[in-house]
């Protein structure tokens, strides 16, 4: 049996067709894909992306063990909430998979692809070596991207989708920036190419959110929608 997100009855709920993505049953639509695909070029669409893996890294070694194993270098993360996008090489620099990294509180948190995680998180843990550093994959913790130019407008009226600290927050945050609200990480992240912000947050806690930008007139969108876009692919984010 496949696994699913703590928001997939929502997804049923509303229609969405749902298809097998790397052993994870997701809405690939719910109706239209070309409607998602315009909501989040021209106003906001909402996906969830808890397949994602999410892996903190800490201890005193977790800087020198991501400036060895990512293309960006972790040093320009000067304070926390900061946030790259990289990729992680083998040693050939060949690319195993592409990330993006926050600095958080006592170390970092990667998302790497779901569809890589056995060979990410077996590669990471191959070269520990004799560093002091920690590994801990969050399998408690969902995803949901908010993408698209009036996302943030939104994600901030959204009744329950952030507390009244989050919401300050919200706005202050530029490109690649996160910020820490109780235990919801809200960051100026994604892969649309469009103005978005992405809440990792634990997945009891993101039917509520969910919910709130449904009802404010954010779009559920499925991977169809996120997918339809090639310039995703050589910009993570519209500054």
């Amino acid at each position: 049996m496949n696994q699913r997100t703590a928001l997939f009855a929502r997804h049923e709920a509303s229609g969405a067709r749902i298809v097998d993505f790397h052993g994870w049953d997701k809405p690939v639509h719910y109706g239209s894909q070309i409607a998602e695909h315009r909501a989040v070029r021209e106003s906001a669409g909402v996906f969830d992306v808890s397949h994602m893996t999410v892996v903190d890294v800490a201890e005193s070694g977790a800087r020198d063990f991501l400036r060895a194993l990512l293309s960006n270098d972790v040093e320009r993360l000067e304070a926390e909430g900061r946030a790259l996008y990289s990729a992680m090489l083998n040693h050939d620099g060949g690319i195993i998979d592409d990330l993006i990294v926050y600095r958080m509180e006592g170390g970092y948190r990667l998302v790497v692809n779901c569809g890589t995680r056995e060979k990410d998180l077996a590669w990471m843990r191959s070269q520990l070596g004799r560093l002091d550093c920690e590994l801990s994959e969050r399998p408690e913790l969902a995803v949901v991207a908010v993408q698209g130019p009036e996302s943030g407008t939104l994600l901030a009226a959204a009744d329950g989708s952030l507390s009244s600290a989050g919401r300050l927050g919200l706005g202050g945050l530029r490109a690649f920036e996160a910020h820490l609200d109780g235990e919801t990480l809200i960051a100026r992240t994604g892969y649309t190419g469009e103005l978005g912000y992405e809440l990792v947050l634990h997945a009891d806690a993101a039917i509520r959110p969910w919910d709130g930008l449904i009802e404010a007139g954010v779009q559920p969108a499925g991977l169809g929608a996120g997918h339809a876009a090639p310039r995703s692919w050589i910009q993570p984010i519209r500054q």
